[in-house]
């Protein structure tokens, strides 16, 4: 059988297609893998901070559009660019093990980032850690940056004092070296699936889902739960700052999230840590939590930013 796998042309994107191809080898030696590689809407605007010119399905819009026309067979993303409702038709299929879902702090000039002196300069293009960085110091210069991995280094080597990207990319693209501190979830919380890599196929698939059902692991399919009905029942999207990052040992879930206002002069939050029997029970954790963010505050953020009754665009 050959099995066609959509990614965007990143060396990211390819990165992570490689490796998923590389995983259902090992579980079926003769089973042809071809790459198909996509230019999404994402890959093309990079002048512009992506809450500006669309939601999360920037990055997955065209290679979904593949699967449910049948040009690619599953496609391979990062989880934290999905939207959190998913076209009819196509399901999150697998979630390999997760990698480190923390944020880095990547910089020439200082070893922490509690070392920054005022006015510094970081760049990021995440609405989500420029809002708790601001929120933590009100004096950091927040500098948006786009691009591949490689070109945001750069940048922040050229330009700025720091950056701060996800540790997950860092790893897998062999330049752990660059990261100059992890960022506990105590100071910027990930966002939701970061670190985590998401398969999606067809519904009716059933020989492909057979076969990407083995690169399935449980305990990442049950953070991930928690943390995208989290951002479901929030609407979704990326024009408020939303992060949430559960955590699980045995049956318990330990979870966290939080909606805060871009310029960080608000952050609501919720904490909650449950024993549970059944994804249900995580899923439904999720909820309560957002549920619980937007009587404490974040629904009056998102009437402010986005208009009364908007919810962010997924």
């Amino acid at each position: 059988m050959k099995l066609r796998i959509g990614t965007r042309r990143s060396p990211l994107a390819l990165w992570q297609a490689h490796h998923v191809s590389a995983l259902l080898k090992a579980r079926e030696s003769g089973l042809e893998l071809e790459l198909v590689e996509i230019v999404t809407k994402g890959d093309k605007i990079l002048d512009s901070p992506l809450a500006k010119v669309g939601g999360k399905g920037l990055f997955v819009k065209e290679l979904e559009e593949q699967l449910l026309g049948k040009g690619v067979d599953l496609a391979v993303h990062s989880l934290k660019d999905m939207p959190a409702e998913l076209p009819e038709g196509l399901v999150l299929a697998a979630v390999p093990i997760r990698e480190d879902p923390r944020d880095a702090f990547v910089s020439r000039k200082y070893a922490r980032l509690e070392e920054l002196p005022q006015g510094a300069r970081v760049g990021t293009s995440s609405l989500r850690r420029a809002c708790q960085l601001k929120a933590w110091r009100k004096d950091l210069e927040i500098v948006p940056i786009r691009g591949n991995v490689q070109t945001r280094l750069r940048k922040i080597d050229a330009e700025l004092d720091c950056g701060i990207l996800a540790a997950a990319g860092l790893i897998r693209l062999e330049l752990a070296d660059r990261i100059t501190e992890l960022v506990e979830p105590e100071r910027i919380l990930p966002a939701v699936g970061q670190g985590v890599l998401a398969i999606e196929a067809r519904a009716g698939d059933t020989e492909v889902l057979s076969r990407l059902a083995l690169l399935e692991h449980g305990k990442t399919r049950v953070a991930i739960t928690a943390e995208r009905s989290f951002l479901r029942r929030l609407g979704g999207g990326c024009q408020v700052p939303i992060a949430a990052y559960a955590q699980v040992a045995g049956k318990t879930v330990d979870f966290k999230g939080m909606v805060g206002h871009p310029d960080g002069s608000r952050v609501v939050e919720f904490t909650e840590k449950l024993e549970y029997g059944t994804l249900a029970d995580v899923e439904a954790l999720g909820v309560r939590g957002a549920e619980a963010v937007l009587a404490r505050g974040a629904q009056a953020i998102l009437d402010e930013v986005l208009g009364p009754g908007g919810v962010p665009e997924s």
